[in-house]
C-alpha cells in the first residue's frame, strides 16, 4: 500500500493539490530557463521527419543534421533582418504618422461630439498614446541582440536534441520499462504533435505570405513586418490573428485612409477564416483532441507560466497535458473534461487522447 494511501480522501486531495500548486510555481520561477528548452523541443519534433527522410536516402547522420541547422539559421536570419529593418523604418517615419494620426482623431472626436458624446477629441488619442507606441518599438529594437543570443542558443539546445533523438527512444524503454499501452500512447502523442506542429508552420507560412501581398498590393508601409507578424500569431490560437490584424489596419487608416483600412482588415477576416476554419480542419483532420474552451483556459495558463513561448505552445502542451492526464483511471476524469465534445449518443466516453475533432484550431 502507497504511502499516500493511508491518508484520507480529503486529506490526500489537500496533499495532491499542494503537490500541483508547487509544480506550477515551480514552473513559473524556472521559465527563463524551460521556456528556450520547450521551444527547442517542438522545433526538434518539426525538423525530425526531413532529418529521418535525409538519413533514409543514404545522407550522414552528421551531413542531414548540418543541413537541418543550415536552413534554421537561414529562416531565423531573414525573420531577423525583415524585423529589424521594418522596426528601424517605422521609427523613422513616425512623426509623419503622429502627425496624421492626431488629425484623424480630432476629425473622429468632432464627429463624435456631435452625436452627443463630450470630450472625445481629448479621450481619441489616450486610446492608442503616439509616445506608448515608439516607447515599444525602441524596446524590441533595443532587446535585438537579446532575442538573438536566445535564438542562437535554443537552435544549439534543436542540434543536440536532433543530435540524441535516435537513441532516446531506446534509452526511455530501458530507464522506465514502460508497458506496451504507455508505448503506443506516447508514440500517438509524438505523431499528432509532429503532424500538428508541421501543419500549423505550413499554414502560418502561407498566413504570413497571403498577408504579406495583400497589404504590399494596398500599399501599406512595412508589408514584410506584418507579414512576419501574422506568421509568428498564427501560432497563438484565439486571439493571436485578432492581434496580428490590429498594427496594420491602424497604420493602413493613418498612412492611407478609411477605404484601405477596411480592405486591410476584411484581407485579415478572408485569410485567417479561409485557412483557420477550411484549410487547417481539412488537413489536419482530427487534431489534437482538445476543447474550444480548454485551448481557450490552456492560453491563459500557459502564458502565465512562460510567458510568450507558452502562449505559442499552448495547444500542443495541453494535447501532452492531456495524454499525461489519461494515462491513469485517477485523472481520467479531467483528460475527459479537457477533451473535444462528446457526442449525444455517446454515453461511455473515450479517452481525451485516443480521439479529437479537429475542435482545436488554434
Amino acid at each position: 500500500m502507497s504511502i499516500i494511501g493511508q491518508f484520507s480522501p480529503p486529506a490526500r486531495g489537500v496533499i495532491i493539490a499542494g503537490s500541483v500548486a508547487l509544480v506550477i510555481t515551480l514552473m513559473h520561477l524556472a521559465a527563463p530557463v524551460l521556456s528556450p528548452l520547450l521551444l527547442a523541443v517542438f522545433i526538434a519534433v518539426i525538423a525530425t521527419p526531413p532529418l529521418r527522410w535525409m538519413r533514409r536516402k543514404g545522407v550522414p547522420k552528421w551531413g542531414a543534421l548540418a543541413v537541418i541547422v543550415f536552413i534554421l539559421l537561414d529562416v531565423g536570419s531573414l525573420l531577423a533582418l525583415l524585423s529589424t529593418g521594418a522596426l528601424e523604418g517605422f521609427r523613422d517615419s513616425f512623426p509623419t504618422y503622429q502627425e496624421r494620426f492626431m488629425l484623424l482623431s480630432q476629425q473622429a472626436g468632432g464627429l463624435l461630439e456631435r452625436f452627443g458624446m463630450e470630450h472625445s477629441q481629448e479621450a481619441i488619442p489616450d486610446l492608442l498614446d503616439p509616445k506608448k507606441v515608439m516607447a515599444a518599438v525602441r524596446l524590441m529594437l533595443s532587446n535585438a541582440s537579446g532575442v538573438l543570443a536566445t535564438g542562437l542558443l535554443v537552435l544549439l539546445a534543436v542540434m543536440f536534441i536532433l543530435m540524441e533523438a535516435p537513441s532516446l527512444h531506446a534509452k526511455l524503454r530501458v530507464a522506465f520499462k514502460p508497458s506496451a499501452e504507455a508505448e503506443a500512447r506516447i508514440s500517438q502523442l509524438l505523431k499528432r504533435l509532429n503532424r500538428y506542429m508541421s501543419i500549423k508552420a505550413l499554414t502560418s507560412l502561407g498566413t504570413g505570405v497571403l498577408i504579406w501581398g495583400w497589404l504590399t498590393f494596398l500599399g501599406v508601409d512595412f508589408a514584410p513586418l506584418w507579414g512576419v507578424l501574422a506568421f509568428l500569431l498564427n501560432f497563438v490560437p484565439t486571439i493571436g490573428s485578432i492581434v496580428a490584424a490590429v498594427p496594420p489596419v491602424v497604420l493602413a487608416l493613418v498612412q492611407l485612409g478609411v477605404p484601405e483600412a477596411l480592405l486591410a482588415m476584411l484581407g485579415f477576416m478572408a485569410v485567417n477564416v479561409g485557412i483557420g476554419n477550411f484549410v487547417e480542419p481539412r488537413v489536419m483532420g482530427r487534431g489534437l483532441g482538445i476543447s474550444t474552451l480548454a485551448v481557450f483556459v490552456s492560453l491563459l495558463f500557459w502564458g502565465w507560466i512562460f510567458g510568450l513561448v507558452g502562449m505559442f505552445l499552448s495547444v500542443p502542451l495541453t494535447a501532452a497535458l492531456i495524454a499525461a492526464l489519461d494515462a491513469s483511471p485517477h485523472t481520467r476524469p479531467l483528460a475527459i473534461m479537457l477533451g473535444p465534445e462528446l457526442k449525444q449518443d455517446q454515453p461511455d466516453a473515450e479517452p481525451a487522447s485516443r480521439k479529437g475533432d479537429g475542435s482545436d484550431r488554434g
